[in-house]
């Protein structure tokens, strides 16, 4: 056998294995942020990530009764402000701070509220992440915080009550920056335990108008 042939035999060896191969570009494919927003779920999420807002608030406060009391609630107004980061189009994380304020005709709260709400927003997917051309956006959504309690009339055993809320409203997005938000609220309080009416827990129904800045 001639010998001196065996190095060209070698250098020929890697063409002929890339040739029995496909090509690296035709293995490998890449697609831009998902073909600019189709199947995305975080196409607007990562364009306004965050958001800042305030709400004002018309509650009206739910009666009490026991055996030997009977209170009606009374109708009032207070103000709150809002964070909140969107981790994907249809879903949100919002942190609020609400400036407590309920009346009876026997006594009355006043204090500090925080929150954590999980919201979900009904946004159509395809349509939406393609164009942005959606401008009412529904939503719903649920919380859990904290209320530390003041209260005129009457006296507590627990200044600070747990609290839960449910939600539903409806977002108008005037372009991607700006939000108004229209919405309901209930809002549930464990009873602070009152000494005047045994097992009340303070609960209401809200009415909420306000707006979101997006950045």
């Amino acid at each position: 056998m001639n010998l001196r042939f065996l190095p060209y035999f070698f250098c020929f060896l890697p063409y002929a294995a890339s040739a029995a191969m496909p090509y690296r570009s035709e293995q490998i494919k890449n697609y831009p942020e998902q073909m600019a927003g189709e199947n995305d779920s975080e196409s607007f999420a990562r364009e306004r990530r965050f958001y800042i807002g305030g709400n004002y608030n018309f509650s009206m406060w739910q009666n009490g009764a026991d055996d030997m009391v009977s209170i009606t609630g009374n109708n009032n107004t207070s103000f709150e402000g809002v964070i909140g980061v969107r981790l994907y189009d249809t879903f949100r994380l919002e942190a609020n701070y609400y400036n407590l304020k309920a009346d009876w005709d026997a006594f009355s709260i006043s204090g500090n509220t925080a929150f954590v709400n999980a919201i979900f927003d009904a946004r159509i997917d395809s349509m939406y992440r393609i164009f942005h051309k959606q401008v009412f956006v529904p939503y719903v959504g649920f919380g859990a915080g904290l209320s530390w309690n003041s209260v005129e009339g009457a006296a507590i055993e627990d200044k600070i009550s747990p609290a839960v809320s449910a939600l539903v409203g409806i977002g108008i997005e005037m372009g991607s920056r700006f939000t108004l938000d229209l919405g309901y609220r209930y809002l549930y309080m464990f009873s602070p335990k009152f000494d005047v009416i045994e097992n009340f827990s303070p609960s209401a129904n809200q009415f909420r108008i306000g707006a979101r800045i997006n950045f």
